[in-house]
C-alpha cells in the first residue's frame, strides 16, 4: 500500500489547484506563470502516448512538500513517488482520449474566470497580478487554459473510475482501529462557520446609465465606428476586451441563456439590441457559425452598486437573522432559501474546509476576515449584517453564524468521524486507482528519461 502523500497525489495534482484555489506558492504549479527570478530548468522527462511529464511538474510539487513539512525528513524517494502519481493522471488523460472522456469549453472558462478572480482577490488588483507575473491578465489566462482543461479531464476520468464508491460505517471503523494508538492525530481548534450572503443589488440609475452607455456605442457602430476599437476601450470583460471583445466559437448551452437567445438569432455582422444577464449588460456582434457553433464578440458593462442597495439588503439579512434567534426557521432552510453563495447554501450554510470537504476547520485555515469576526462569539451566535465582498469582486453582505467550536484534542470516532470517513475513502480510492493503472498500463506507450529510471513508474504494490 501506497503512503498517504502518494495516495493524495493519486487523486491528481489538479485537487490541490482546484481545492485550495493557488495562492502564489501554488500558481506556478498551475502553470500561470512563475514571478520573475524563479523560473526552473525544464525538460520532458516522461512520455506517455500523446502526453508528457515536465522536470518542473515533479520539481515544483517537490519544493512545495519541502515546504509543507518546515523540516521534517522527507521519504528519499519522494520524487519518484510525486513522478508515478503525474504518470497516473497522464494515463488517465491517454485513456480518456480513447473513451472520449471531454468538458466542454464553458465549464473551462468558468473554472478560468473562478482562478483569475481568486488571483486578483489574493494579491490586491489585476493590474498587481499583472506585474507580479510581468504578464497581462490575457496572457496569464492563456497560460492557464489547456492545464486548466486538462486537470478537468482528470477529474471526470477519475469520477469514471472512483466516482460511485462509497464506505459503511463498518469499513470506517476498520480503518480507524488500524491505526496505531501512537500515530492518531491531534486536532488543533476547529469551528463550524456559517454564512448567509446577499449581493448589493444594482440600483436603478446604475443600470439606466450602463443601457444609455452601450446604446450609445451601439449607435457608434452603426454610424462606422469599430466595435473591435470601442470593445477594447469600454468593455469590463477582461479576458476578451483585449481581443475586441472577441469570445470565439462556442455551442448551444455553453454560454448563458441570455446571450446566447440574443446571439442566435443574429445573422453575421449584425449587432443586438442591449442584453442584461448575470454578468451585467452587453452589446453583442454576431460573427459567423461553423455547424453547431456560432463566434460573437461584445461589449460588457457592469453597471457599479451602491451603499443604498447594500442597505436594502442588509435590511433583509436582519430580519432574517431575527427569524433564525427567534426559532421560526433553521440557519440551514434560511441559507438555502436566501444565500447567494452556492457553495455554502447547499451545505447548511456551513464553510468547508478546503482540506477534505467537511464542515470543521481549523482557526489557522480560516479566512483572516472570518477569524477576527468569529473570535469572541459564542456558539450559536449569529452577526448583525457585515460588508463582504464575494470571489469574483462583487459587493455583497453577509451575516456569521459560530455552529461550533471543538477544543483541541487526539482523532476519535466520536468527534471526527467526516474526516476518518473521508481518510478511509481515500484509501479506498487509491486501491481502486491502483487496481485501474495495473489494469491499463500495458495499452499506452511509456518512456522515461535515463535520470529517472531507477523510479520503475509502472510498479505498483496491490
Amino acid at each position: 500500500m501506497r503512503k498517504q502523500l502518494n495516495r493524495a497525489l493519486a487523486a491528481g495534482v489538479c485537487a490541490l489547484a482546484l481545492l485550495l484555489g493557488a495562492a502564489p506558492a501554488a500558481q506556478a504549479q498551475l502553470g500561470v506563470g512563475r514571478p520573475k527570478g524563479q523560473e526552473l530548468i525544464d525538460g520532458i522527462i516522461v512520455k506517455v502516448d500523446n502526453q508528457i511529464v515536465l522536470r518542473s511538474d515533479v520539481e515544483t510539487i517537490y519544493a512545495q512538500e519541502v515546504a509543507r513539512a518546515e523540516g521534517k525528513a522527507l521519504p528519499p524517494d519522494l520524487r519518484c513517488k510525486i513522478l508515478q502519481s503525474l504518470v497516473l493522471n497522464k494515463l488517465m488523460l491517454a485513456r480518456a482520449d480513447v473513451d472520449s472522456v471531454t468538458v466542454t469549453d464553458a465549464r473551462v472558462n468558468g473554472e478560468l474566470d473562478r482562478r483569475m478572480a481568486y488571483f486578483v482577490q489574493q494579491v490586491g488588483s489585476e493590474k498587481k497580478l499583472e506585474e507580479l507575473y510581468n504578464k497581462s491578465a490575457k496572457s496569464l489566462k492563456d497560460d492557464l487554459r489547456p492545464q486548466v482543461k486538462e486537470q478537468l479531464v482528470q477529474q471526470e476520468m477519475q469520477e469514471k473510475i472512483t466516482g460511485k464508491l462509497a464506505v459503511t460505517p463498518r469499513e470506517v471503523n476498520t480503518y480507524f482501529n488500524k491505526i496505531p494508538k501512537d500515530s492518531l492525530p491531534y486536532y488543533s481548534t476547529e469551528v463550524e462557520v456559517g454564512q448567509i450572503v446577499m449581493p448589493a443589488q444594482v440600483n436603478e440609475a446604475a443600470k439606466q446609465a450602463a443601457i444609455a452607455k452601450l446604446n450609445d456605442l451601439r449607435a457608434q457602430v452603426l454610424a462606422g465606428a469599430s466595435f473591435e476599437e470601442l470593445a477594447k476601450k469600454y468593455s469590463e470583460d477582461p479576458g476578451s476586451a483585449v481581443q475586441g471583445g472577441l469570445l470565439g466559437f462556442f455551442k448551444r448551452g455553453e454560454l448563458v441563456p441570455e446571450y446566447e437567445a440574443a446571439a442566435r438569432k443574429l445573422e453575421p455582422g449584425q449587432m443586438s439590441p442591449v442584453v442584461q444577464s448575470q454578468f451585467g449588460f452587453h452589446l453583442i456582434q454576431f460573427i459567423e457559425r461553423k455547424g453547431d457553433s456560432y463566434s460573437t464578440r461584445h461589449i460588457l458593462l457592469k453597471p457599479a452598486t451602491g451603499t443604498a442597495d447594500a442597505s436594502a439588503s442588509a435590511k433583509k439579512l436582519a430580519r432574517l437573522r431575527t427569524q433564525i434567534l427567534s426559532d421560526s426557521i433553521s440557519f440551514a432552510k434560511a441559507a438555502k432559501d436566501n444565500s447567494s453563495d452556492k457553495a455554502s447554501s447547499t451545505n447548511g450554510g456551513l464553510l468547508a474546509n478546503r482540506q477534505d470537504g467537511g464542515s470543521r476547520i481549523p482557526l489557522d485555515k480560516l479566512d483572516p476576515a472570518v477569524f477576527f469576526t468569529i473570535d469572541t462569539m459564542k456558539v450559536g451566535h449569529i452577526t448583525p449584517p457585515l460588508p463582504y465582498r464575494t470571489d469574483d469582486g462583487k459587493d455583497a453582505m453577509r451575516i456569521l453564524y459560530l455552529k461550533s467550536n471543538t477544543p483541541p484534542h487526539q482523532a476519535n470516532l466520536n468527534d471526527d468521524y467526516q474526516k476518518i470517513a473521508a481518510a478511509a475513502l481515500g484509501e479506498k480510492k487509491s486501491k481502486v486507482l491502483d487496481e485501474w493503472f495495473v489494469k491499463n498500463r500495458g495499452t499506452v506507450y511509456l518512456e522515461v528519461a535515463p535520470e529517472y529510471a531507477q523510479c520503475k513508474v509502472l510498479d505498483v504494490q496491490l
